[in-house]
């Protein structure tokens, strides 16, 4: 027998997605705006309070995020807790951080590339190195770096394997809600969708039979409602045109504590907000209803499911009450899954989730600070970033509306 030979620009792609998650977990402790802020500001007093026998958010008090989501935070403090003792307990746990969401990547990324003999796998490998360098420290210093890599190997499996690629998927939705656009475009799109549903109700089944009996019986989906509840955040798309009357004076930007984001504060910013959400639910309405009418009709679920998922997640971004800057990660796997799926038709996606990428870096943490005083250079990146955002929208549905039939469905 024969080794499989290692091509030499699948060793070269190897070193630069190494060499970039060393490049952006060092812009973590450079750059301006605290980047990786969050980490040590809310994740490890969560995880520390969860393991000394204090309060468990999720399960003993409100939690914006699904109960799944303090798991990776407690892997972390435990990874953590040897190093204490050589630089201190914040940056220990900042260095266990970016080692688990490297960790958890490089996993991702050997399913995706292996041994780099395909083309298109490799061409998605160039794609996730630039996207991460493009986007810079909050591609990793967030939650949302840890469900990258479950949704680009369970989108892979679906085919192959679509009960594991579906739980991993629902497992993602357990920690940031997001990858549950991947599990209903999959079980649209994808034939074995009856096995898709059962892994998926499965996984959920189960966390919430272990969330019971730990006591979160109230906070079980309080999750859902802190993000109703939520004000208009600055990035939001729909928070555009605050920011420019904000410029001239006519608008504010304050701080919640509730939240811990900063939101527009201006007559008619309630409205919009309030809006949002129900108009989310009636777009991804819409976008789910034109992947059903095309999967009757027969398209293949290579061409179907790509479109259909990257509008999904699209959409989730587009109308949310949010934006924040993490929220770009979630183009990622769709975008990769496209690439391997259907090549040719993911090029201008792509392109345009770098162009994404690279406005977000821009405003977040580079320009962050000017933001928050309205000044016009960061108001200006983050409405072209809010508009390229809609661009996308339009082009990744105009790609679902022309997914074809098959001769089967005539």
């Amino acid at each position: 027998m024969t080794r499989a030979r290692v091509r030499p620009g699948t060793i070269a792609l190897w070193a630069a997605f190494v060499a970039v998650h060393a490049v952006i977990a060092w812009f973590g402790w450079v750059l301006p705006s605290q980047p990786m802020g969050d980490v040590v500001l809310v994740y490890q007093p969560w995880s520390h309070s969860a393991l000394t026998g204090g309060a468990i958010v999720g399960i003993t008090e409100p939690w914006v995020y699904p109960q799944l989501a303090l798991i990776p935070m407690i892997v972390a403090h435990l990874l953590a807790t040897p190093l204490v003792g050589s630089m201190g307990a914040t940056s220990a746990y900042l260095v266990a951080w970016a080692v688990l969401v490297t960790v958890l990547d490089l996993i991702g990324f050997a399913v995706l590339v292996g041994r780099g003999r395909t083309h298109r796998r490799r061409s998605a490998g160039w794609f996730w190195c630039g996207a991460l360098l493009l986007l810079g420290p909050i591609a990793m210093y967030r939650l949302d770096a840890i469900t990258v890599p479950l949704a680009v190997i369970g989108g892979l499996w679906l085919a192959t394997r679509p009960a594991v690629g579906a739980a991993l998927l629902t497992i993602g939705a357990w920690i940031k809600i997001w990858p549950a656009a991947l599990v209903l475009a999959a079980v649209i799109a994808v034939k074995q969708r009856i096995r898709i549903l059962l892994a998926a109700a499965a996984v959920t089944a189960a966390a919430i039979v272990v969330l019971l009996l730990l006591g979160a019986d109230r906070e079980l989906f309080g999750f859902l409602g802190r993000q109703t509840g939520r004000g208009l955040q600055i990035e939001a798309v729909a928070a555009t045109p605050f920011l420019w009357l904000a410029l001239a004076g006519r608008a504010s930007i304050v701080y919640s504590y509730d939240i811990l984001t900063f939101q527009i504060e201006a007559p008619g910013a309630s409205v919009v907000s309030a809006v949002l959400t129900p108009l989310m639910v009636l777009v991804a309405a819409a976008v789910a209803t034109v992947g059903c009418v095309k999967a009757v009709r027969g398209a293949t679920w290579q061409r179907l499911f790509p479109p259909l998922a990257l509008t999904l997640v699209t959409v989730l971004i587009v109308t949310n009450k949010v934006g924040s800057p993490q929220f770009q990660t979630w183009l990622i796997a769709p975008i990769i899954l496209w690439l391997v799926l259907d090549r040719t038709r993911a090029v201008t996606p792509a392109l345009l989730v770098l162009g994404l990428c690279a406005l977000t870096f821009l405003v977040y943490p580079l320009t962050y600070d000017a933001l928050l005083r309205a000044e016009p250079l960061p108001v200006l990146l983050l409405s072209a970033r809010n508009i390229l955002l809609v661009v996308l929208a339009v082009v990744s549905t105009a790609a679902l509306l022309r997914v074809p039939a098959t001769s089967r469905s005539r």
